[in-house]
C-alpha cells in the first residue's frame, strides 16, 4: 500500500476535454432554450396569439418558422461541431457562435410585461452564464508548446 499526502477518501479530479465541456455547455443551453419557450406557453393568452397567428409582433408565417428554426439549428449543430471541429476552427466558431447568442438571449424578454420578470430574469441570466462559460472555455483553450531544435521544450515560447 502506497501512502499519498491526499486525505483519504478524496475525489480525484477527472481531466475533462475542452470539446466536450463546449458540448455539454451547448446542450444545456438547448435544454434551457428549448423550456422557455414550452414553458412560455402557460403565459395566459400566448396560445390564443399563436392560433391567431403571432409570435411576440411577428406574424407566424414561412419567415418567421424558418428564422425560428435557424435561430434553434444553430446552438444544436454547435453540440456536434463542438466535438468534431478541429481545435483552430472549433474555438473561433464557439467565440462567434456565443458571442452573436447574447443578444439574441436578451432580446427574448422585448415587449414583457413586468409580471414575467422573474421568469425571463432567471432564464435570460442562465442563459448568459452558459454563454459566458462557452466564451471562456472556447478562449481559455490550451496551447500545445512548440519544440525546437537545440532548444529544452520547457523553454519553447507558445
Amino acid at each position: 500500500m502506497t501512502r499519498t499526502d491526499r486525505p483519504a477518501g478524496a475525489l480525484q479530479e477527472a481531466h475533462i476535454p475542452v470539446q466536450a465541456k463546449l458540448a455539454a455547455a451547448w446542450a444545456s443551453f438547448m435544454f434551457l432554450y428549448i423550456y422557455v419557450d414550452y414553458l412560455a406557453l402557460y403565459k395566459p393568452g400566448f396560445i390564443n396569439d399563436i392560433l391567431a397567428g403571432v409570435v411576440h409582433e411577428f406574424d407566424t408565417g414561412p419567415t418567421f418558422v424558418a428564422l425560428a428554426l435557424t435561430l434553434m439549428a444553430i446552438p444544436i449543430l454547435m453540440i456536434l461541431l463542438s466535438t468534431t471541429l478541429p481545435a483552430r476552427v472549433n474555438r473561433a466558431t464557439n467565440l462567434v457562435v456565443a458571442t452573436l447568442y447574447i443578444p439574441v438571449s436578451v432580446y427574448n424578454a422585448e415587449g414583457e410585461s413586468w409580471t414575467y420578470f422573474y421568469f425571463y430574469g432567471l432564464s435570460i441570466g442562465l442563459e448568459l452564464l452558459l454563454l459566458a462559460f462557452i466564451l471562456r472555455a472556447a478562449w481559455t483553450w490550451p496551447r500545445t508548446i512548440r519544440a525546437t531544435a537545440g532548444r529544452d521544450p520547457a523553454q519553447a515560447r507558445v
